[in-house]
């Protein structure tokens, strides 16, 4: 007989658990959930705009030894 390990939370906390959204909700600006059953789909909507996560790349050595330029020159992002 299999040893069955889980969290000790109930089969219906589990089955929600798997179900859930595992997108990017906290940045999302809209959010969608089409159908109901195990195969639904959550669609999360990111509207355009300069959002950027973390400080830029300020650039890194090429196969040369030499610092190669910023990412991000021109301060666009």
């Amino acid at each position: 007989m299999v040893e069955i390990k889980h969290s000790g939370k109930s089969m219906d906390q589990r089955v929600a658990d798997r179900l859930k959204n595992s997108g990017d909700i906290a940045h999302a600006d809209h959010h969608d959930v089409h159908g109901t059953g195990p195969t639904r789909a959550h669609t999360n909507i990111h509207h355009s705009r300069n959002l950027s996560y973390g400080e830029d790349n300020k650039g890194e050595p090429g196969i040369d030894g030499k610092m190669r330029g910023p990412a991000n020159r021109s301060g666009e992002i």
